[in-house]
């Protein structure tokens, strides 16, 4: 039985998730001109939605998605309109006829337009709502474009609540996505992550990253987050590429310390399956708000072990397969 999804309510405070879903059988289906596709999607949805985009990563199989969920504020009429018209910017006659009977309708609450706007507002706000429109709008596109039918997605998307302490090394694994591939050495060069499009100038992509990276102006914050994935020196080492997992693991085992820069390169299970992940007073807190909705009530706080310079951190879920691969 699966657990329930850790969230926090929008109503209460502002909330950090890493999302990640797979394809079907995790076939590589995702060519550059659907990632293309998918990336304009991952902003439009979060516009949208109403939600920020902090980092993000499109694989051929798979993508990664840093996103911060604001705490809830009312939203107009008007900002209703204008995010409906971002989701559909070239509408049908019929929906176009359908808005302007609707837009007439708000200032004077009309049945249809107050039903209109609970439905608009269900979708904001909320890590799922925001996961589940962007993965059926790619999927519609998806499938008419390649003359398919059925699933796209493997299974429902795993989410992570970032706590603190845990949103820098967060955002760094995801933009090292395409460096831990083999695809390039350095994420700028990769246009499929978050980091590549604030390089080029993405306002909001620029913006997600001074959320977490402290800086006065781009240039510092770009040089302070080339730190956190690089090291020292800011630049890809000639040995990034020759970083093996076996050699990490057996320098873990052998009590020894990694920079957070290696072990960023590997796989790190904690950041996906670890359902919540910061400070221990953020987990237990977390823990202690559903431990009466958790199938496991005997779950507790898992202390991350000290092998590399990372925070005090600690995740929910204890990882049982190797957590470095």
């Amino acid at each position: 039985m699966r657990e329930p999804r850790i969230k926090i309510p929008a109503a209460t405070a502002a909330a950090d998730y890493h999302c990640v879903t797979r394809t079907v059988n995790g076939e590589w289906l995702f060519d550059d001109v659907a990632r293309e596709v998918l990336r304009r999607q991952i902003w439009q949805v979060a516009d949208y939605c109403g939600v920020q985009i902090l980092t993000h990563t499109i694989m051929v199989n798979h993508f990664h998605v840093v996103l911060r969920v604001l705490q809830t504020t009312p939203v107009s009429d008007t900002e209703l309109l204008r995010r409906y018209r971002v989701l559909y910017p070239k509408p049908t006659r019929y929906q176009a006829a359908r808005l302007n009977v609707i837009a007439a309708q708000l200032a004077t609450n009309g049945a249809d337009a107050v039903e209109w706007r609970k439905r608009q507002l269900r979708l904001m706000g909320d890590v799922s709502q925001y996961m589940k429109l962007l993965k059926q709008r790619f999927s519609i596109w998806f499938n008419r474009a390649h003359q398919r039918f059925g699933t796209l997605w493997a299974e429902r998307f795993k989410s992570t609540l970032v706590g603190p302490g845990a949103l820098g090394p967060m955002i760094t694994y995801v933009d090292l996505n395409c460096v831990r591939a083999g695809i390039v050495r350095d994420p700028k060069d990769y246009r499929f992550c978050g980091y590549a499009e604030a390089v080029a100038g993405n306002a909001a992509a620029r913006l997600g990253l001074q959320q977490v990276i402290e800086g006065h102006d781009w240039t510092a914050v770009q040089a302070g987050y080339r730190e956190r994935l690089f090291g020292a020196g800011g630049s890809p080492r000639d040995d990034a590429a020759n970083i093996c997992p076996d050699e990490v693991q057996r320098v873990i085992a052998a009590g020894g310390h990694l920079p957070l820069a290696v072990v960023l390169r590997c796989r790190v299970r904690y950041f996906t399956d670890g359902a919540v992940l910061g400070t221990r007073a953020f987990v237990e807190a977390q823990l202690g708000a559903r431990r009466a909705n958790l199938h496991r009530p005997r779950m507790k706080p898992h202390p991350l072990p000290d092998w590399t310079d990372w925070p005090d951190l600690t995740t929910l879920r204890a990882i049982r397969r190797p957590a470095i691969t």
